[in-house]
């Protein structure tokens, strides 16, 4: 009676040809190796084929060369037996394991931006997929949350990622005061009107400093010419001591100023000097051009 390995191996002895014959093996699929293996036994129960040297060189023909370099080991030098189970299993293992590094360091990319915690944490389980471990996804999903959120995550260590991303939801929706949101919502127009309003304000407000300053000056000016003006007119009790002022006085029609007010007339009064009471007249001083002027 002919044994269960015996018969195996007088089925490895058959030629590959008989084998082939039905055989349809889909392209290989390096995202998801594992659904693609299970299309690949699929055709070989259909087709009858059980021998493991066939299926192992049914998997390395479909192989491309970027693949086939991560398994190159097995086959240049396949074990005695089981080689297609050998292959199977450390195809997928290395394969994932290059996948998972390449989506580890997408998701080390992926920023929190304007969605929600919840909504950031399945765009990473999206990206991630079944292969990356659930704590490197939550440990990335943390990092990018804010600080306060972070905080209170920390504190639940226990709970799922389902919990926490409802709980970090809750807290942003405290945590944001609604001014801020509606900055956040407000559009480029939004902010061209607060700019002309701020812009009317300031003219407004370079309006109302000019119009200070040009009364003060106008006050300013006018002080000083009531100042002029009195300097220049004399007072009441000496016009009706003299009605004739300092000078006409002194002068008569030589003198070249006068203080009003001032009774002088020159066609009904004498041109020459005229004495001030209590001062002696002094030949040598009686006109306004010997005394050098006024």
């Amino acid at each position: 009676m002919t044994t269960v390995t015996e018969k195996e191996h007088v089925e490895d002895q058959r030629p590959a040809e008989l084998f082939r014959v039905g055989v349809r093996v889909p392209p290989f699929w390096p995202e998801e190796p594992e659904i693609w293996f299970a299309q690949v036994e699929g055709q070989f129960a259909i087709s009858g084929i059980t021998s493991d040297t066939t299926k192992f060189n049914y998997v390395i023909g479909q192989l491309d060369h970027q693949f086939s370099k991560e398994v190159k080991d097995i086959i240049i030098s396949p074990p005695a037996t089981d080689k297609y189970e050998k292959l199977k299993l450390e195809l997928i293992k290395r394969l994932s394991a290059s996948h998972d590094k390449k989506v580890k360091q997408l998701l080390m990319h992926e920023e929190l931006g304007e969605r929600r915690p919840s909504q950031f944490l399945r765009h990473l389980q999206s990206l991630a997929g079944p292969t990356v471990p659930e704590e490197f996804v939550k440990t990335i999903w943390t990092s990018r949350l804010p600080r306060n959120i972070q905080t209170v995550i920390a504190a639940q260590p226990t709970s799922s990622l389902e919990v926490l991303a409802d709980l970090a939801d809750k807290i942003q929706d405290i945590a944001t005061p609604a001014p801020q949101v509606a900055a956040a919502q407000a559009g480029p127009g939004s902010t061209m009107d607060a700019m002309a309003r701020e812009i009317a304000e300031l003219r407004k407000q370079l309006q109302n400093l000019s119009s200070q300053l040009n009364s003060q000056d106008r006050r300013s000016r006018s002080t000083q010419r009531r100042d002029r003006s009195r300097s220049m007119t004399r007072s009441v009790s000496n016009y009706r001591r003299f009605p004739e002022c300092y000078y006409h006085f002194k002068f008569g029609s030589n003198a070249r100023n006068c203080i009003k007010p001032c009774d002088f007339e020159p066609e009904s009064r004498d041109s020459s000097p005229r004495r001030i009471p209590g001062k002696s007249r002094d030949p040598g001083k009686n006109s306004e051009n010997s005394r050098g002027g006024q």
